[in-house]
């Protein structure tokens, strides 16, 4: 079994946490925790597509310049070379999972 509890943890961004659940090749599943106010760097993947997936809080992300908010439950795909960002302008902290296939180790490349 396998949980953030005892998943492989690591920091990232602005005081965020990430839980590899899953981190094969073929596939990755993360757990992540952003604080309120927080976001991730502008980027893309050159093979990854992505699907991200809240569990708890508000999510906005911005898909090549079009933004779209995500409540608990809520999800989008991601297809590979489309620009992406995740905020989270609320004031509680957001939890999601993203899954990606293949693995995005070595495959985010970040906006100019």
């Amino acid at each position: 079994m396998i949980s953030k509890h005892n998943a492989p943890h690591y920091k990232w961004g602005e005081n965020c946490d990430g839980w590899r659940l899953v981190d094969k090749a073929n596939k990755s599943i993360i757990h992540e925790h952003m604080p309120a106010g927080t976001c991730e760097a502008r980027h893309f993947h050159n093979k990854a597509e992505q699907f991200f997936f809240v569990l708890s809080g508000i999510m906005t992300i911005e898909l090549d310049g079009a933004k779209y908010q995500l409540s608990a439950h809520e999800g989008i795909e991601v297809p590979a070379l489309l620009l992406h960002q995740v905020f989270n302008h609320s004031d509680s902290g957001l939890e999601f999972l993203v899954i990606s296939q293949p693995n995005t180790q070595g495959d985010r490349i970040a906006a100019e």
